[in-house]
């Protein structure tokens, strides 16, 4: 398992009106640190060919980060077969877990916008050994 870190530092842009990191700003979090990690994996790779897609976010919050805190979000990807792939996201605060998120990502001819079966090429980029 490749697990990728990106550490994020609350500015007032992140936070709502309840005085912390608001929902979306996760969400956005998620995404970027996906994409940052899938950069990482495809580097040497053509694939050009293939775009992922999200067709499932869950999310749970157990803490709140506050303005000035500094976030580190650690993503790996789990369970990988058929079209789907699921992408873990966690959100330390101070080492304490404060969000858990699971996305389910689907592999698509970038082309078509097809669906397409994950190849042995693309399980070996998610999982480097």
């Amino acid at each position: 398992m490749s697990v990728f870190e990106k550490n994020y530092v609350v500015d007032a842009s992140h936070i709502d009106e309840l005085n912390h990191v608001n929902n979306v700003v996760y969400l956005q979090w998620i995404q970027d640190i996906a994409n940052l990690h899938w950069t990482v994996l495809k580097e040497g790779h053509d694939t050009s060919s293939i775009v992922w897609v999200v067709i499932r976010h869950e999310i749970d919050y157990f803490g709140q980060a506050l303005l000035g805190d500094t976030i580190t979000a650690k993503t790996w990807v789990g369970k990988t077969a058929g079209i789907k792939s699921i992408r873990h996201v966690e959100f330390y605060k101070n080492g304490k877990r404060i969000v858990k998120a699971q996305t389910t990502f689907c592999l698509l001819n970038a082309k078509t916008f097809k669906p397409l079966r994950i190849t042995d090429e693309v399980l070996e980029m998610l999982a480097p050994k």
